[in-house]
């Protein structure tokens, strides 16, 4: 089992510099930052976890720009999106930042991707929220191209350019691993598709100081998680693959939670931690650390 943080970077937090060193002090194995490039002021979007969208979300730091200063600042904490908005980028140029970040963190980056939820936020980047996986794995297929061939092209139908240079290739080879992010009817099949890990999400309480986070008790949730990996696992070799790995995101910080979540086949638990100053965040970050990580 690997074990990894999640936090939203922003003008007011601990600082991607001081999570990345926290995380690597007590061998943690990675560490993720989310992304919304803006938040509009009007938005009929439903936030994720159904309250009152936190401030977080307008004030986050471009993920990239958080895990080059992670990178430049450790040599072994992985550094991962979750999730990259693929829908709101250009392929080109991201394809360029990632094998960039790559290069520069000697292969340490993680691809967690998705298609996004805030339709405002979409449509201010020209992105049609009604295709918007369509042109997510069109992307992802793009790039790939990129990262694999001297001479790359990709004719799509919402993605096309010619033959491009495009240097430095990442590190990793053929790619990043790319983790696909979400939870609907029809994930397991995106990450067949065009994904190297399934990054389903806890859907469960992120308040510290709540029992039900603290504790380790069976959710309806676990039932659930061990049917899909199953799922997931039965279309792979269907599909003529091996083992497809699973992170867990929002993963409880119990020992028993863990236990049950290495037999139902995740291979990477992510604990997500609010946008707080260091001074705060420490304390979790060990707690963490002395329940689930290995002695």
């Amino acid at each position: 089992m690997l074990f990894g943080l999640q936090m939203f970077p922003t003008d007011y937090s601990m600082t991607p510099i001081e999570l990345g060193a926290a995380a690597e002090t007590r061998e943690f194995e990675s560490v993720f930052f989310p992304e919304h490039s803006h938040i509009p002021v009007s938005r009929d979007s439903a936030s994720p976890t159904g309250e009152t969208l936190p401030q977080e979300y307008s004030h986050a730091l471009d993920p990239f720009v958080a895990m080059a200063a992670v990178a430049a600042t450790t040599s072994q904490v992985r550094i991962g999106t979750a999730i990259c908005l693929v829908a709101q980028r250009d392929p080109i140029l991201l394809a360029k930042q990632i094998a960039s970040l790559d290069v520069v963190s000697g292969g340490r980056f993680l691809f967690g991707v998705g298609a996004g939820w805030n339709v405002e936020e979409m449509r201010n980047h020209g992105t049609d929220p009604a295709t918007r996986w369509r042109l997510l794995q069109e992307r992802i297929e793009a790039m790939t191209a990129i990262w694999t061939q001297d001479e790359a092209a990709y004719h799509g139908t919402l993605v096309d350019f010619d033959p491009l240079w495009s240097w430095p290739k990442p590190v990793q080879r053929p790619r990043p691993p790319v983790l696909v992010g979400g939870g609907g009817p029809r994930v397991l099949h995106r990450v067949l598709a065009y994904g190297d890990e399934w990054m389903p999400f806890r859907d469960g309480s992120d308040d510290w100081t709540s029992a039900d986070f603290r504790s380790g008790r069976p959710e309806a949730f676990d039932t659930e998680l061990a049917s899909r990996i199953d799922e997931l696992q039965r279309l792979a070799t269907e599909h003529g693959r091996g083992p497809v790995p699973v992170t867990l995101f929002n993963a409880k910080a119990h020992p028993d939670a863990i236990e049950r979540y290495a037999a139902m086949g995740v291979h990477r638990c992510v604990f997500w931690l609010p946008s707080e100053h260091a001074d705060v965040l420490l304390p979790r970050i060990d707690h963490i650390a002395k329940e689930c990580l290995p002695r």
